[in-house]
């Protein structure tokens, strides 16, 4: 099957006689992945221990590996903690943030604006929550 981008699959749905015949064309094309699938590919990427990461994103191993593991979803908060741990650059969190349903980091956003300055310039989480609290803006833990 043919690669479709988003904006393509956006327009066949758009313009689909019915959701039935959409998804029957389109089969192929569905992703099933999840959070902790991704965030293990991620990790993989990268060369950094657990226990490391752990450190890094202000969190416990323990909810570390269950988040790894699937038996826990982070918030949004922790979820960016985790990217910017394992040093994520921005089109990764987005599409980690996109793929765990929240919201995208948003220019507009006072808070967002400062959280993708730092990822965008790779600070450290301690750097970003720092300025955060500077600006009176809720920090990531």
């Amino acid at each position: 099957m043919d690669f479709k981008s988003t904006g393509d699959l956006t327009s066949e749905l758009m313009n689909a006689p019915d959701i039935d015949s959409y998804i029957s064309e389109n089969c192929g094309l569905f992703t099933d992945d999840n959070i902790a699938g991704m965030l293990t590919r991620l990790y993989d990427s990268k060369t950094i221990s657990k226990a490391a990461l752990a450190r890094k994103a202000g969190m416990s191993e323990v909810y570390l590996h269950q988040v790894f593991s699937g038996r826990r979803n982070p918030s949004r908060d922790r979820l960016l903690s985790l990217c910017i741990g394992m040093g994520a650059d921005m089109d990764e969190t987005q599409a980690m943030l996109k793929l765990a349903g929240y919201a995208e980091l948003y220019p507009r956003n006072r808070r967002d604006a400062i959280i993708s300055f730092g990822i965008l310039h790779g600070e450290e989480l301690e750097q970003i929550n720092d300025k955060l609290f500077l600006e009176k803006e809720k920090t990531l833990f």
